[in-house]
Formats: C-alpha cells, sequence, structure tokens
C-alpha cells in the first residue's frame, strides 16, 4: 500500500510540478504528517523532491527529473478502461490500481493536455447504482472480480429460497445493472448440471453460461484452476440474450387490451419490453377513435393489474372477465376520490 502511495506521490509532483503537503493528504488520502514522512522516504531513495519555502510554495521535483515508472502494467492497463466508473471500479477492489494507472497517463501527457482529466471529471458523471439503493458491495464482488480478472474457476455458495446450493463456477465477466451486480458464468460440465438453470435470476444463456446475483452469493472459494477463456465469449451480447430469456420466461400468461394511440406509444414503459414488442406486433388496425386491440403477454393478472395501473384512461381491458372486474372497481374507486364533491369532504 505505501510503495503504491509512494510512486502516486511522485507522478502526481510530475503531473502538477508543485502542491502542497495539504494539496497531497487531500489527493492520497492521508495526513500531512504521512506526506512528511513519504517524503522524507523518496529523498533517502535518491528521488530528487524538495520543498520551496514562501506563500506559493510546495513540493517539487528537480527540474528535467522523469521518472520512468510511467509504464503501465497489465492490471492497471485493463483497469484504465473503468476510469469512467470509478465507483464500481472501487467495489472490485480496483481503486488503488485505477488511481495509479490514471496517474501514470496524466505524467505522460504534454504539459498543455495535463488538465484533460480534471476538466472531463468537471463536466461528466456517470452516477450507476438506482436510486434508494443500499450503498455497500456486495461481499463476494472483489473475491469475485479476482477471479474474473485471472480466469480463475470458483466454487460459489449461493442462496435460493431459503436454502444455499454449491456451483463450480468459471467467472467470464460482471454486470452491474441498475445498481445491482450480476456474475456472468460457464458450468464446465453442463451435461452433469441439472438445477443451475433455476439458480440464477436472470436466465440460463446459450453454451452453459448463467447469470447469477452477486448480493445472493454467500462465499466464494478459488479451487486453483485456471479456465481457458472462449475467444468468441462477448459479454455484453451474452447479458442481453440471458436477460432476454429470462424475461421471456416469466412472460407465461396473456391478457387482451384496448389501447388509445397514447397508451399504446406509453406501454414501453408500464410492462416489459419483450412484451411490448409483442403487443405492438399484435396490434390490429385503429378503430374510428384510433384505439387498437391487441394481446399482450405478462407475468400474470396480479402483475398485470399493477402495470396496468400507470396507463390510466389510456387501456381498457378486455379478457381475462376477472381482470377487467378489478380494472373497472379500481375506475370506480378513483372516480369517487376524484368526484366533485371529493374536495368537500
Amino acid at each position: 500500500m505505501r510503495v503504491a502511495r509512494l510512486i502516486s506521490l511522485v507522478l502526481l509532483l510530475q503531473s502538477r510540478e508543485t502542491m502542497t503537503a495539504a494539496e497531497l493528504a487531500r489527493e492520497l488520502e492521508v495526513s500531512e504528517r504521512t506526506i512528511y514522512r513519504d517524503v522524507l522516504a523518496l529523498s533517502a531513495a535518491g528521488v530528487p523532491v524538495y520543498a520551496d519555502q514562501g506563500r506559493a510554495g510546495g513540493y517539487r521535483l528537480l527540474d528535467g527529473y522523469r521518472t520512468r515508472l510511467t509504464g503501465l502494467s497489465r492490471a492497471e492497463a485493463e483497469t484504465l478502461f473503468l476510469s469512467g466508473l470509478p465507483g464500481p471500479a472501487d467495489e472490485m477492489g480496483l481503486a488503488d490500481v485505477l488511481g495509479v494507472a490514471q496517474l501514470k497517463v496524466t505524467a505522460a501527457l504534454p504539459v498543455g493536455l495535463r488538465d484533460a482529466a480534471g476538466r472531463a471529471r468537471q463536466r461528466f458523471h456517470l452516477d450507476a447504482p438506482g436510486w434508494f439503493r443500499q450503498a455497500d458491495p456486495p461481499p463476494a464482488l472483489a473475491d469475485l472480480a479476482r477471479a474474473t480478472w485471472q480466469d480463475q474457476v470458483v466454487r460459489l455458495n449461493y442462496r435460493r429460497s431459503g436454502t444455499e446450493v454449491v456451483r463450480t463456477v468459471q467467472p467470464y465477466g460482471l454486470v452491474l445493472k441498475n445498481g445491482t451486480w450480476y456474475l456472468v458464468g460457464r458450468v464446465p460440465e453442463v451435461g452433469q448440471v441439472n438445477s443451475v438453470g433455476q439458480v440464477n435470476d436472470v436466465g440460463q444463456v446459450n453454451d452453459g453460461y448463467r447469470i447469477y446475483r452477486v448480493d445472493r452469493i454467500a462465499a466464494v472459494e478459488a479451487t486453483g484452476d485456471v479456465f481457458d477463456r472462449d475467444h468468441r465469449f462477448d459479454l455484453a451480447d451474452v447479458w442481453a440474450a440471458g436477460t432476454a430469456n429470462f424475461v421471456r420466461s416469466i412472460l407465461v400468461d396473456e391478457i387482451v387490451v384496448r389501447l388509445s394511440p397514447a397508451g399504446l406509444r406509453a406501454l414501453r414503459w408500464a410492462v416489459e419490453a419483450p412484451a411490448a414488442q409483442a403487443a405492438h406486433e399484435a396490434a390490429g388496425p385503429p378503430d374510428g377513435q384510433g384505439w387498437v386491440h391487441t394481446r399482450l403477454p405478462v407475468e400474470s393478472p396480479d402483475v398485470a393489474y399493477s402495470q396496468l395501473q400507470a396507463l390510466g384512461p389510456e387501456v381498457e381491458v378486455l379478457a381475462p372477465p376477472a381482470l377487467r372486474d378489478r380494472m373497472r372497481d379500481a375506475a370506480r374507486r378513483l372516480a369517487a376520490l376524484y368526484g366533485d364533491t371529493a374536495g368537500q369532504r
């Protein structure tokens, strides 16, 4: 940890020329006393760092001194591609590696371009997690990230329906979706697996890939084996296929609805994308009022009841009768709440 900090200190001075102890302490998230000790250690090691006195003073490197530490290691180069995701990189235990990599790139830039990173940070920020979600990363995430980088086979203790199952998995990739982490893994011996398809939360994908919620992984153990990664694997494609399979697997029921033009446009915000697409494709020609009849795949009538509330008067349920009756009852209760005499109560 201290070695990485000393390297970061040198690179900071190389890229910014002069920095006070307070600025260095703030940048490296340590105390000023630690900075004083680190500067003494660098000087003892032969790094020509010295202090300028006065109001505009601070620590500097001897003019012309350039460290040879700007060459990126493999881990730093790979992690650099996560520079737009500092929060997720930190959750995966890669914050220190990412910070050093960014400093090396900054130090290697011409003087006129060294403010590029700061300008970008001032103008763009990606806030990946969803609203109202717990900020703490899943306990297994850092170990899974390490195994994923190193192509190490792992043994997972996975929680499902109040029980734990053990699975041996090749970790191919990690996905952050709306604040929730998922592992895309491959079961080495697919033919011997029975229930893994039900263990994951998103769905089974072709070629033995499966998707697991990381916060349901109770323990991760490296087996000591290394797997040969399939060169055809594309994380984005596998994730898209897995999520699509999952959504299709839960759409086991169907209802008949009548939608206004506004309701047809808003349908994609109320239901799953595959369901909305199927409804658009099944829609008949508009009637005299511009409304269309269509069949809508749903998880269940109960779920459909909750989803269709978002469309308000832009949707009419035609079948099944029980769902139509529930929607009619909801409309009557809304009318009673917003009737002419409601505000006088």
